[in-house]
């Protein structure tokens, strides 16, 4: 997005923070818990604020706090005609209000997640204050925004509950990289411990207690008590829960359970091309039927890579209208294993349903044409 704005004639700041698993292309020392300089012709601003899925609860609020606290700094000296703010964390929020409010700057703010309705359902946060305070801060973000941009039609709605015009808010969702991710480019590699003939599905991203993926394991040993040796699951990423999953996975002897480490994204689109179905998995949580948009179901598609998704929304209403996976019912560890053993079946099948998720990826959501998009709706703030 911010390489189309760049296109156009557009000079583009974007301020991070760090990652144990993301970088920048900034290399240079941190100084005074910063370090900036261009990168594909962005300016970017990566701050000192080291982040992963595996901090607990209060260091993650405090590196969010910290975050948006030094955002604001920003925001308040540096010389430019429209901030951009997007989630998760809500708190990013917090420098486009003060942009708005002390510098009369334009301020689109894009919403991933619809917080706190998110933590709040899966029992995240319970603290009715923080709740209070978290809900005056959405309200707050949304109201002070010119424009609002939604990731998912539930979320476009979650804006437009707490009294936002629908004129301000337009829908633009993830995008799928259909260059990166091409499957008739690169060199599909097999996951270590996944033999040539075996049907593998493979999950990527967070290891969360959002993502729900003690149901996998619970799909893994229905399969191996079919005696089912052909089929493996395969996670690639990191997250708090992960330790907890893996010793599971080995205390059952569900060996057909794979856990690997984080990879780059090149990286990961070698070991996805060497799988056969992407695990699109959430925890049964209503919040996230419509009001999350995950990078992960865009990169299956791009891939194209069936998806087996095991939540019902708009995704799964995309899976089912597109014929390009499979969608199964929350909660139901079998139902999800038989899906799995009838793609690995019907292997003719499945990579048809394949073909049909890389044509939605590039008739529905192409990256280069979201991006114009993207860029009329900042491009239209007066």
């Amino acid at each position: 997005m911010a390489k189309a704005l760049i296109d156009r004639g557009h000079d583009v700041t974007m301020i991070c923070g760090s990652s144990n698993t993301g970088r920048t292309g900034l290399r240079s020392a941190f100084s005074r818990g910063k370090r900036e300089g261009l990168v594909d012709g962005i300016n970017v601003i990566e701050l000192e604020l080291p982040y992963s899925n595996s901090d607990n609860f209060i260091r993650r609020t405090w590196t969010f706090l910290k975050f948006a606290l030094r955002g604001v700094a920003v925001a308040l000296s540096r010389d430019y005609d429209l901030l951009f703010a997007t989630t998760t964390p809500l708190t990013v929020g917090i420098p486009g209000i003060f942009a708005k409010l002390l510098r009369r700057k334009p301020f689109i703010f894009e919403v991933r997640d619809l917080w706190p309705e998110l933590p709040r359902e899966m029992g995240v946060i319970t603290n009715p204050v923080i709740l209070w305070a978290m809900g005056v801060l959405e309200w707050m973000s949304y109201r002070s925004a010119d424009r609002c941009i939604g990731l998912s039609p539930g979320i476009v709605d979650g804006i437009a509950r707490l009294g936002v015009s629908r004129d301000r808010i337009t829908m633009v969702p993830n995008g799928c990289d259909l260059e990166l991710f091409n499957p008739d480019k690169g060199t599909p590699r097999r996951p270590e411990g996944v033999d040539e003939n075996d049907f593998s599905a493979v999950f990527t991203g967070a290891h969360g207690m959002a993502n729900g993926l003690d149901a996998v394991l619970d799909a893994a040993a229905f399969i191996k008590k079919k005696g089912r040796q052909d089929i493996r699951l395969v996670f690639i990423g990191d997250g708090k829960l992960k330790p907890a999953l893996v010793e599971r996975a080995n205390s059952e002897n569900l060996d057909n359970c794979l856990f690997l480490d984080p990879v780059s994204k090149k990286e990961l689109t070698s070991l996805m091309q060497g799988c056969d179905v992407g695990m699109m998995i959430l925890a049964n949580v209503p919040a996230f039927y419509y009001g999350t948009s995950p990078n992960k179901f865009f990169d299956y598609i791009a891939s194209g890579m069936p998806v087996l998704n095991n939540y019902p929304g708009w995704l799964a209403d995309l899976v089912t209208e597109y014929q390009c996976g499979i969608a199964v019912p929350p909660e139901d560890p079998e139902a999800f294993a038989e899906a799995l053993m009838v793609m690995a079946d019907d292997r003719q099948r499945t990579d048809q349903m394949g073909r049909q998720a890389r044509a939605l990826a590039e008739n529905k959501f192409d990256r280069v044409n979201l991006a114009e998009s993207f860029c009329d709706w900042l491009e239209g703030v007066r």
